[in-house]
């Protein structure tokens, strides 16, 4: 191979890299792209796009679909919004969604309810066709002491101009139980919630639940009601056994205190009877002195010695005496 050859194969190869390293730096095609929908963009704007480490296609597909819908959005806009995090497509979806529902939504309201953490979308979907939220079953107690179970659907609507700061779907769920068990207990009697349940929705629209959200409540509708327990009777059952339970605590108190009484009384008879006993231990030691100090004599002690027997024989045949018997 001639050298001039050898130059020319060297030569293509250089182009070929040269080519393909400026056809993967910028994107020809994208800008072939933007040129024939009618929306330009420099080559030095998708370079400048490459050293940004923004991915060019994120941001020109778009602006393009943008302009086509007819919106007036930057391109300077939308790298802003992709470089804070934010999804530029999902934002002008949502324009687009706006422009043909008649809502006025503009690029700095919908990037910022994207950069909220919402879905800028769905928000302005749900504008056009509200949402049905269906709340789980909330169970309240009426006066009567009848358990009411009450599952509600709250129809809303997107609130744009609230949707940055503004509460979500929790709240509203709790909002609407807590209007439930409010008038619920209100209620004189079951009955008059189970032949009113629109007595439910006028309590809990008036209250004004839909402030501070990030909606709009439309309605609210009772799905389902339903009767539970007799929480009342139960109640007053479960009193009623707490004071049987407190009476026989009190009644097994004073049958403790009985017996102890009891015992303490049989302590002190034997205690008198060992008293009489001790009594009964000082009658021969006085006699004996008695006896020595001439105060008594033999033929006394012999009369109470008889005397003595005679009423033991005496007592001992009343004992056998059938008609004592008969009379005890």
């Amino acid at each position: 191979m001639t050298g001039g050859a050898l130059g020319a194969v060297l030569l293509v190869i250089l182009i070929v890299i040269v080519l393909s390293i400026f056809f993967s730096f910028v994107p020809v095609m994208l800008w072939i792209s933007a040129m024939a929908s009618g929306v330009y963009v420099g080559l030095s704007t998708l370079v400048g796009m490459r050293l940004r480490r923004i991915v060019p296609a994120r941001i020109v597909n778009p602006l393009i679909k943008a302009r086509k819908a007819g919106l007036h959005v930057d391109i300077s806009q939308l790298e802003t919004h992709y470089l804070a995090g934010g999804n530029v497509d999902r934002v002008v979806d949502a324009l687009i969604a706006a422009q043909r529902a008649d809502i006025d939504l503009i690029f700095e309201r919908a990037a910022a309810i994207d950069l909220a953490g919402r879905d800028v979308l769905e928000a302005v979907q749900m504008s056009v066709n509200p949402k049905v939220i269906e709340t789980p079953e909330v169970s309240a107690v009426c006066k009567d002491g009848i358990e009411v179970k009450v599952i509600a659907r709250v129809t809303v609507r997107a609130n744009i101009d609230r949707l940055v700061g503004g509460a979500g779907e929790e709240t509203i769920i709790a909002r609407v139980g807590e209007g439930i068990v409010t008038t619920n207990g209100s209620a004189d009697s079951h009955k008059d919630v189970l032949e009113n349940p629109d007595m439910i929705s006028e309590t809990v629209l008036s209250k004004g639940l839909d402030a501070g959200t990030a909606f709009e409540i439309l309605s609210i509708d009772i799905a389902d009601i339903d009767i539970g327990k007799n929480i009342g009777a139960k109640l007053q059952i479960d009193q009623a056994e707490a004071d049987k339970r407190i009476a026989q605590a009190k009644a097994e108190e004073r049958r403790a205190m009985a017996v102890a009484l009891e015992q303490e009384m049989k302590a002190k008879v034997q205690e008198m009877r060992a008293k009489v006993i001790e009594a009964e231990a000082e009658v021969p030691r006085a006699l004996a002195e008695a006896l020595k100090s001439g105060k008594m004599g033999f033929m006394d002690y012999y009369m109470m010695q008889n005397i003595e027997a005679d009423t033991k024989m005496r007592r001992s045949l009343g004992d056998d005496d059938p008609e004592a018997d008969a009379e005890n």
